[in-house]
């Protein structure tokens, strides 16, 4: 039997193509350090219902509900084009599209970005066909062309991508990355746009149908993507295979939300998106407001909610159950500390009103995460020290 499991960890983990990432500052830190972040929230709030369930307005062009982008930090570096243009993206389980600013941008967050020159690339194709791509906080627009993209040594021949030319959202002139690589279901991609990784497979490039997360809760370099394959030596124990329910976004079925064995939220059971595209943990208001009194968080006059830094130590793990086995969250992840003095809680409400859930980065740094398209499933296990 012992054999048989190691034979199955070789199998699983061949032809594995690896991407580092890097963590960043995200967007709410670099705001925040120049003391724009309490305006930005005021003229943007922040509302996930413009990512999961936004109705698409009628503006006679392929449209795609994305989110705000406002936290995430960690990013990875591919290549468009022949030669090659280096671009840093964010990817992204919670959208299905590549996207990347152009030279027609004249916006002011794609002048403090790289970006594209399709006249430099012998092998790009403009389609003509124009896009719109809806954030919570604003809008970004362009159109559709083909190119090769280089993620690793992996080559995509004729993949589909946007290029920017409006981005009306301030806050992506404090990002530092320069686009986004959806990783999500094709049934939420652009109108004639292949998703990345379905190129990747059709083009015979992966061996197996599932990309991996390792993300690491410390160090700016260590976090991985890997493409093809699991590898076993990020995560501890064996993996558990959660089904999803709603392919389009990774949607899975949560049992509940617990503290010391006490179901605090999504009792009776709920709906979970596993998204690296959310930094935070997202849930309905009711309950979130809950757990920030539960952990005794403050709201300060940016909406956000603080917590002694004190206390930190003294907080219980929230604990969340999912397909029968429990995966705790304890308050080192929950609270972000910013200085000694100064902590945040990773707990966010939305104005969802539907009892769905957001397990962002605060979640996947902590359990190494198979998302598996040819099984419709989500494996996790408990994240090792790399």
């Amino acid at each position: 039997m012992k054999w048989i499991v190691v034979l199955s960890l070789v199998v699983f983990s061949e032809c594995l193509v690896t991407i580092p990432l890097t963590k960043i500052k995200s967007m709410r830190e670099n705001l925040r350090g120049k003391n724009l972040l309490k305006n930005y929230l005021k003229r943007h709030p922040y509302r996930l219902t413009y990512k999961f369930l936004q109705k698409q307005p009628d503006l006679g062009i392929p449209f795609e509900p994305m989110s705000n982008y406002l936290d995430l930090s960690y990013i990875g570096t591919i290549r468009i084009g022949t030669p090659p243009q280096e671009f840093r993206v964010i990817f992204d389980t919670g959208s299905a599209d590549l996207w990347v600013p152009s030279i027609y941008c004249s916006s002011q967050a794609c002048a403090k970005h790289n970006v594209f020159d399709p006249w430099l690339s012998s092998t790009f194709r403009k389609t003509g066909q124009p896009i719109t791509l809806s954030y919570g906080s604003g809008i970004v627009k362009g159109f559709l062309g083909y190119d090769t993209v280089q993620i690793g040594g992996l080559v995509d021949v004729s993949q589909a991508f946007g290029l920017s030319q409006m981005e009306s959202i301030q806050s992506l002139e404090h990002g530092d990355f320069d686009g986004i690589l959806g990783l999500s279901y094709p049934s939420i991609a652009l109108q004639g746009a292949t998703p990345v990784f379905d190129n990747l497979w059709k083009q015979g490039l992966i061996s197996q149908k599932l990309f991996a997360f390792y993300l690491s809760s410390h160090e700016k370099e260590g976090s991985v993507v890997m493409f093809g394959g699991v590898d076993p030596s990020y995560y501890k124990g064996d993996l558990k295979w959660v089904p999803v329910t709603k392919p389009g976004y990774w949607q899975i079925s949560m049992d509940s939300i617990s503290v010391n064995g006490k179901v605090i939220a999504c009792e009776g059971g709920c709906q979970a998106v596993l998204d690296t595209g959310t930094a935070l943990l997202f849930g309905p208001k009711g309950p979130t407001l809950n757990i920030l009194q539960l952990i005794n968080a403050q709201s300060t006059n940016t909406g956000e909610h603080m917590v002694d830094c004190n206390t930190t130590s003294t907080l219980p793990d929230i604990v969340f159950t999912i397909n029968g086995i429990k995966y705790p969250v304890p308050a080192t992840a929950y609270v972000q500390e910013v200085d000694s003095d100064t902590c945040y809680s990773n707990f966010e409400s939305t104005s969802l009103n539907l009892d769905l859930w957001v397990l962002g980065d605060v979640f996947l740094r902590l359990y190494f995460t198979v998302f598996d398209r040819e099984n419709d499933r989500i494996g996790l296990a408990p994240v090792v020290s790399v």
